[in-house]
C-alpha cells in the first residue's frame, strides 16, 4: 500500500486554510466580544458572553461543515468505505499466487543436474539477502501489511530441505532488517558481511553440514526512483537522477570496506558479493545461485566460476508465491518460466546507456516550477528535462539479434542469457506445421511431445524475420508474434496447439516515406524459438506485392487508417539504423550533444505559466463545436442507462440535464474514485491501487500481493494471467471496488528503471498480450482496470520534472504503444491511466494526438481517461486534459488547476460534456451499477453528520434558553437590588 504523503497532508491543510483562518477569526472576535462587556452589568454581561459563546460554537460549526461538505467530502468518502475480502476469496487467490510463482521462477543454469535436491536434503544458504529477500515493490506496488509472507528459507522448510542454522543466524545478527527503498526516499543500502567475519569454524560446520551450497543475492527497486548507474556517487551524495532522487542514500560504513569501485552500478556484484561467492566456491563443489530481483542484472560472473552448477531466478514473489521456490529447488514442481528481458554482460555496452537518467534542459528557464515546502519554506526547482529513445525500434533483444546478424556484435559475446530463455528439468520437442492463411490470419499447428523423464510445461515462442532492404524501413531480424503455453505434459506425452496470428500483424511502420503501416514484399521467415535467439524450426511465408495500409486500405484490426501523428515527438534526433551494418551505431547512440531545447518545440511547449490564458486554450477546442445544453429537465437517472449505447439519444437527454458544475465535479476530483452527481442519481464508486494487488489506501483494506507483474510474463502463460485479473476483479468486488489502477506496461527500456518489476517485459507483443488477458478477467467481474501509464512512461527519473520523451513514430508504435494497443482492442471495456511524462513537447495527459487520434479514433476506445496522480507539478492541468482527450483528474483535494477554469465557450463546454459522459458511460456498465452492487443515498458520514448537526443545534436552542431564563432572572436580581437601595 502506499504510505502518507506528507506533501499531500499539507496540500489539504492548504486547501482549507481560508476556513481554518475563519473559525481563527471567530473565536478571535467572540473573545474580543467577551473582554468587552467586562464592564456591563452581570445579567448582561452574561447573556452577551452566552451568546458569543453559542455564536462562536455555531460559527466553528458551521465552518467545519462547509470544510466537511467542500474540500474534505472527498476524503470523507474515501475513509468511510466499506468493503472486506473473504477468507474464501483469499484462500483461492493464494494458491492462484503459488501457481503463478511455480511457472514464473526461471531455471537459468542446471549443470550435471545439480537441481533439483531431493526433499530431507540438507543446505547451506549463503548470502545476507537469503534472510531478506524481496517479495514486491515501493509504491503502488508495495505489498499490504495486513498478510503474512513466505520468505526464501521458510519455503526451503516447507519443501523438506534443512537449511543451516549456524549461516542464518551469523547474517541476523549481522542486520535484521533490510534497508528501505521507498517511494519517497531509498536507502540502496546492500547488507553483507566482509569474508573476514565468516570463521574458521563457520565454514567448516558449513562444509560438515552439507556439500551444497546456495547463494542468494537481491536486489531492490520501486515507484519513486530508478536503480542507481553510479553507486560511488550514491556513497559521496553526488549521484543525480532527476529531483526525484534527491532522498537516494548508500551507508558505506555498515560493510567492512568499500561496496563499490569506481564506475560500479547497482545491477552489478558489490565488492562484499564478489568476495562472498570466491568464498564459498572455494569451500564448495556445488553451488546454486538464486538471483533475488526484478531487473535484469550482470551474472557473467557465473560463468567464473564453474563451482555454480545451477541458476535460478525468482523476482517478487508477492506474499506467498515463494513457496514455490523449495518446490522447485525439490523437484516437487518443474520449472517452466522464460526470460522477460535480454540479460547482457555489460549494461554500459548496450545502446541505450548514454541516454538514460537526468538530462535538464539549459534554455528553459522560464519554464521551472518553483514549489515551497509548506512547513519548513525550503524552495525546489524542477526544470524541464528530457530523455532520447535514439534506439529507435531497436529495443532490448530487436537490437542484439539484429546487430549479431548484421556483424556489429558478437552475440555470445553480448548477450547471456536471450529473451524467451529458460531451462526444464526435462527435455522437449516441438515439431512445426504447415501454415495456412485465411482471412487475413496466419495458423499453423505446433506439436510439443515431452521426450524426458520428468513432467513438465513448454512454452511454444514464434517469432518473424521479414525481408529487409539496406536503407528501408527498419525492421529487426527477430519480432515474438504469439506465444502459447502447454498444459502438464507426463514423458512421452504430446500436445498440439494452434497458433494463429494476422498477417498485418508483421507490417512495418514507415514514418519516413509512406507515414503508414507497410507490408513489404518479400519472404517472411516465420519460426518456433527456443528463445528470441534459438530457431527449432520455421516455414516462409511469401508476400507478392507490398501492401501499403493507407488510404482506405487500413488494417483490419484499426477503426481508421492509420497516419503519422507524432511528427512533433521526433526530436530532429539522428536514430539507430540497421543501414549498411548499424553504421550510425556510434553516432546515434552518443550522449546528448546538445541541451537546448530546439527552437520550434519551444515556441509550442506548455506548461501552467503559459498555457492557461482563454487564447491558448481556445486553440486546442473546436472552433465549431455547437452550443451546450445545459439544466434540461429528465426523467432520466444514469442508472437508467446501464446497457445503452454510448451513441443512444437517451445520452445526450442525460447530459442535458446536467450543469456545468456537475460536469466540473466529476472532472476535477477522480482521486481513488469516480465522484458523485446527484443531479443524474450517479453514485461515488472506488478505485484502487496495485499493480500485483488490490488495495484500498485510505480503509486499509487490501488483498493479498500476487507475485510482481515480471513474474506473471515470466510464466508464458496467458490462462494465469486472466485468472490473476479475475480474481483482483472477485477482490474487489467484495471491497465495494470498481477501477483497478492496472495493470501497468511499459517497456523495460533499460534494465535501471524503478518499476520495472510491475511493467511485465522489454518486449511489446508479450506485455500487451498479458496485460489484456488480465484485463479482461478483471473486467469479467465488472472491475474496469486503467491500463497504464499511457505512454513512453519508461522511467521514474525526471517523471514529475516535464520530462520531454523524444523518440520517432515507429519505435513508439511498434514498440511503445503496442501493449496499449493490444490491451484497448481485445478487450470489451478498460479505462486508461495517463502518463506523467511529456511526449516530444507535450504533456501526455493533454496529448490529442495521443488520446484522441490514437487511442480513441484508431484503437476504438470507449473508456475513459484518468491523468497520472495529479500534483500539478508546474503543468497539470484539467484546461488542458479535457481539450486534448484525458476526462479525469487523479486528486480527491482541491488543487491549483483541477478544477476547468475557461469554461465560457463552446468548445470548452463540449469537452466537459465528452469527459463526462466517456467517466459516466464507463462506471455505468461496471459492477457499481450492477442491480446487486448499486448503492444509492447518503454516504453515512453526511448522515451521521447531520444527525450530529441537529443534536447541536437542539444543545444550542436549549443553551441560549438557559441564557436567556438566566439573564431573565439576574435582571430581576438586579432590579430588585436597585429597588431596595432606593
Amino acid at each position: 500500500m502506499l504510505s502518507i504523503n506528507m506533501a499531500d497532508v499539507m496540500n489539504v491543510i492548504n486547501s482549507i486554510k481560508s476556513y481554518l483562518i475563519a473559525i481563527g477569526v471567530i473565536i478571535a472576535v467572540a473573545i474580543v466580544i467577551m473582554i468587552a462587556v467586562m464592564k456591563l452589568k452581570k445579567s448582561t454581561k452574561k447573556l452577551v458572553r452566552g451568546t458569543a459563546l453559542v455564536a462562536m460554537l455555531t460559527g466553528i460549526v458551521v465552518c467545519v461543515n462547509m470544510i466537511l461538505t467542500g474540500p474534505m467530502s472527498t476524503m470523507l468518502d474515501l475513509v468511510s468505505g466499506k468493503g472486506t475480502i473473504s477468507k474464501a476469496t483469499s484462500d483461492e487467490a493464494t494458491t492462484l499466487a503459488q501457481d503463478i510463482a511455480r511457472e514464473g521462477i526461471v531455471l537459468l543454469e542446471n549443470e550435471g543436474n545439480t537441481l533439483p535436491v531431493a526433499s530431507g536434503s540438507k543446505l547451506n544458504v549463503f548470502g545476507w539477502a537469503s534472510t531478506n529477500p524481496i517479495l514486491g515493490g515501493a509504491g503502488s506496488g508495495a505489498l499490504n501489511e495486513a498478510y503474512a509472507t513466505i520468505d526464501l528459507l521458510q519455503s526451503l522448510k516447507s519443501a523438506g530441505i534443512e537449511t543451516n542454522e549456524e549461516l542464518t543466524k551469523f547474517y541476523t545478527d549481522y542486520k535484521a532488517d533490510r534497508p528501505v527503498v521507498g517511494m519517497w526516499n531509498q536507502d540502496w543500502t546492500l547488507p553483507e558481511p566482509n569474508v573476514s567475519l565468516y570463521t574458521d569454524s563457520l565454514i567448516s560446520n558449513a562444509k560438515a553440514y552439507s556439500d551444497t551450497a546456495m547463494i542468494v543475492i537481491s536486489r531492490s527497486g520501486g515507484e519513486g526512483a530508478d536503480l542507481p548507474a553510479n553507486m560511488p556517487a550514491v556513497v559521496d551524495g553526488s549521484f543525480q537522477d532527476g529531483t526525484t532522487y534527491t532522498a537516494g542514500v548508500y551507508d558505506d560504513t555498515l560493510n567492512e570496506g568499500n561496496d563499490w569501485d569506481a564506475g560500479d552500478h547497482y545491477l552489478q556484484l558489490t565488492n562484499r558479493e564478489e568476495e562472498m561467492i570466491d568464498l564459498v566456491c572455494a569451500n564448495f563443489d556445488k553451488v546454486i545461485l538464486v538471483y533475488n530481483g526484478a531487473n535484469a542484472f550482470e551474472l557473467g560472473f557465473v560463468e567464473d566460476h564453474p563451482q555454480i552448477k545451477s541458476v535460478l531466478w525468482a523476482a517478487g514473489m508477492g506474499h506467498v508465491g515463494m513457496q514455490a521456490l523449495g518446490e522447485i529447488v525439490t523437484g516437487e514442481v518443474n520449472p517452466s518460466g522464460k526470460t522477460i528481458d535480454t540479460y547482457v554482460y555489460n549494461m554500459k555496452e548496450t545502446p541505450w546507456w548514454n541516454n538514460f537518467g537526468d538530462f535538464n534542459y539549459a534554455n528553459m528557464d522560464e519554464f521551472a516550477y518553483i514549489s515551497t515546502n509548506f512547513m519548513t519554506g525550503a524552495e525546489s526547482r524542477a526544470d524541464v528535462s528530457f530523455i532520447n529513445y535514439v534506439e529507435g525500434i531497436y529495443v532490448g533483444y530487436k537490437f542484439y539479434e539484429t546487430a549479431a546478424v548484421e556483424g556489429l556484435i558478437n552475440y555470445d559475446e553480448m548477450v547471456q542469457y536471450p529473451f524467451g530463455y529458460g531451462l526444464s528439468y526435462t527435455t522437449f520437442e516441438q515439431t512445426m506445421g504447415d501454415i495456412t492463411e485465411a482471412d487475413g490470419n496466419i495458423t499453423f499447428d505446433v506439436t510439443v511431445t515431452n521426450t524426458g523423464a520428468v513432467a513438465g510445461k513448454d512454452v511454444v515462442e514464434v517469432y518473424y524475420n521479414p525481408p529487409y532492404e539496406n536503407g528501408g524501413i527498419e525492421k529487426a531480424t527477430a519480432n515474438l508474434v504469439e506465444f502459447a503455453k502447454t498444459s502438464k505434459l507426463e514423458p512421452g506425452a504430446s500436445e498440439t496447439i494452434t497458433i494463429s496470428f494476422a498477417v498485418e500483424d508483421m507490417a512495418s511502420y514507415d514514418y519516413q516515406n509512406a507515414k503508414a503501416y507497410v507490408l513489404d514484399a518479400g519472404d517472411y521467415e516465420i519460426s518456433i524459438n527456443k528463445d528470441s535467439h534459438n530457431v527449432i524450426d520455421s516455414k516462409t511465408y511469401s508476400v507478392g506485392t507490398t501492401v501499403t495500409y493507407d488510404g482506405s486500405n487500413k488494417r483490419a484490426s484499426d477503426k481508421v487508417t492509420v497516419t503519422n501523428a507524432f511528427d512533433y515527438a521526433n526530436g530532429g534526433l539522428e536514430y539507430l539504423s540497421r543501414a549498411d551494418g548499424f553504421a550510425n551505431y556510434a553516432k546515434a547512440t552518443a550522449a546528448p550533444a546538445s541541451y537546448d531545447m530546439p527552437a520550434d518545440a519551444k515556441a509550442t511547449f506548455y506548461n501552467i505559466s503559459n498555457y492557461l490564458t482563454p487564447e491558448v486554450t481556445a486553440a486546442d477546442e473546436d472552433a465549431n463545436a455547437a452550443a451546450v445544453t445545459t439544466g434540461a429537465a429528465t426523467s432520466l437517472t444514469l442508472k437508467d442507462l446501464r446497457g445503452v449505447a454510448k451513441d443512444d439519444a437517451k445520452w445526450d437527454e442525460l447530459l442535458n440535464s446536467m450543469s456545468l458544475d456537475d460536469m466540473n465535479a466529476l472532472i476535477s476530483l477522480g482521486g481513488y474514485q469516480t465522484n458523485s452527481v446527484e443531479s443524474i442519481g450517479k453514485v461515488r464508486t472506488n478505485d484502487c491501487d496495485g499493480p500485483a494487488s488490490i488495495n484500498n489506501n485510505f480503509t486499509g483494506v487490501g488483498s493479498l500481493g500476487f507475485p510482481v507483474g515480471v513474474t506473471i510474463a515470466a510464466t508464458f502463460n496467458k490462462d494465469l494471467a486472466y485468472s490473476f485479473g479475475d480474481y483482483i476483479g472477485k477482490m474487489a468486488n467484495e471491497m465495494d471496488v470498481s477501477g483497478w489502477y492496472a495493470p501497468a506496461m511499459n517497456i523495460h527500456r533499460t534494465a535501471f528503471a524503478g518499476r520495472n518489476f510491475e511493467y511485465y517485459s522489454e518486449d511489446g507483443v508479450l506485455s500487451g498480450k498479458i496485460a489484456s488477458e488480465a484485463t479482461k478477467g478483471s473486467w469479467a467481474n465488472g472491475v474496469y482496470a486503467y491500463v497504464k501509464h499511457f505512454a513512453l512512461n519508461d522511467q521514474e527519473g525526471n517523471r514529475c520534472d516535464m520530462l520531454c520523451t523524444w523518440t520517432n513514430e515507429q519505435a513508439m508504435r511498434e514498440i511503445y504503444l503496442k501493449p496499449f494497443e493490444i490491451s484497448v482492442k481485445n478487450v470489451e471495456m478498460t479505462a486508461v491511466m495517463s502518463s506523467f511524462n511529456y511526449i516530444g513537447n507535450r504533456w501526455a495527459g493533454g496529448s490529442s494526438s495521443l488520446l484522441k487520434t490514437v487511442l480513441r479514433d484508431e484503437w476504438g476506445f470507449n473508456g475513459f481517461v484518468l491523468t497520472d496522480y495529479f500534483g500539478v507539478y508546474g503543468y497539470m492541468s484539467s484546461d488542458q486534459a479535457i481539450r486534448n482527450g484525458t476526462d479525469c483528474m487523479l486528486v480527491n483535494y482541491p488543487t491549483a488547476t483541477n478544477n476547468v477554469q475557461f469554461r465560457d465557450t463552446n468548445g470548452a463546454q463540449q469537452a466537459m460534456r465528452e469527459a463526462t459522459k466517456n467517466i459516466l458511460y464507463t462506471v455505468v456498465n461496471s459492477r457499481a451499477y450492477a442491480p446487486e452492487n448499486l448503492k444509492e443515498g447518503m454516504a453515512s458520514w453526511k448522515v451521521l453528520m447531520i444527525v450530529l448537526d441537529v443534536v447541536f443545534g437542539a444543545l444550542m436552542v436549549c443553551l441560549m434558553a438557559v441564557f436567556c431564563k438566566n439573564f431573565k432572572k439576574n435582571r430581576e436580581k438586579e432590579a430588585a437590588a436597585e429597588t431596595a437601595q432606593q
